[in-house]
């Protein structure tokens, strides 16, 4: 990011403008949004989006942030993840560590979760809130089936987000040593093998949205925002939505 020095140089970064030290940031002008060009559930909507976005060549439109908050002290994480699966109950899914990670401990006390999808060159966002929940371990195990073996065992290996500890023989270890070692038990561990099954602790993360805003950048920050919201009382099918414009 471009850096900008106020007139006070009080500011490490201030107003900056894409790659610009300064200056005006872009105007959105590549879109519009309307109520009538939206599908009636947005499991659907965020397919024809994610399809546009694949097709638009976009590095990675799978990426998205996830945020989890821990209960009680309400604590904030959030991090980058990679979308695997959108089920047609209208389900997001992602994968990872659920054993030792943050979002592990924050999940069981909190299993409110919100995803952002953001795709930049289209000018679009897509903000998910919902309720997560574990997937099965078979349905995991499909999943974990179509990674290269250099990442299964990187599951096997990686006590995700623990402190790693410098090994005063090794000069200049920071710590990476022992995960290397985590690593090389895991492949003694499956040498030989073919079939890898998918750790415990590792797995799918489904987040079943309550709430789903789609948002189509516009000139003058006067942006396109459309929110779908489960009715209040209905069971949870997925046509059960009601649909509004939001303010910029």
């Amino acid at each position: 990011m471009a850096l900008y020095n106020s007139p006070s140089d009080s500011k490490l970064i201030f107003a900056p403008a894409g790659s610009s030290p300064h200056g005006q940031a872009e105007q959105f002008t590549k879109s519009t949004l309307s109520r009538n060009r939206l599908s009636a559930s947005p499991a659907l909507q965020f397919n024809t989006w994610f399809s546009q976005a694949q097709a638009a060549s976009i590095p990675q439109p799978e990426a998205c942030t996830l945020s989890t908050a821990a209960l009680p002290s309400g604590r904030v994480s959030s991090r980058i993840v990679y979308l695997k699966e959108l089920d047609r109950q209208g389900g997001f899914v992602v994968y990872s560590n659920f054993g030792t990670s943050g979002k592990a401990a924050d999940l069981a006390t909190n299993p409110h979760a919100a995803l952002v999808f953001h795709w930049g060159p289209l000018q679009r966002q897509v903000r998910v809130e919902g309720v997560a929940a574990r997937c099965s371990r078979e349905e995991s195990q499909v999943y974990f089936d179509t990674r290269v073996r250099g990442s299964k065992i990187g599951a096997w290996a990686s006590r995700q987000s623990e402190v790693l500890v410098p090994k005063e023989d090794v000069e200049g270890d920071d710590g990476r040593a022992q995960l290397e070692e985590w690593v090389a038990e895991a492949e003694r561990r499956f040498e030989g093998e073919a079939e890898i099954p998918v750790p415990e602790f590792w797995g799918g993360l489904r987040i079943v949205p309550t709430r789903v805003e789609f948002w189509q950048g516009r000139e003058s920050r006067l942006h396109d925002r459309f929110v779908y919201e489960r009715e209040e009382g209905r069971d949870g099918r997925d046509d059960e939505w009601t649909l509004q414009r939001l303010s910029p």
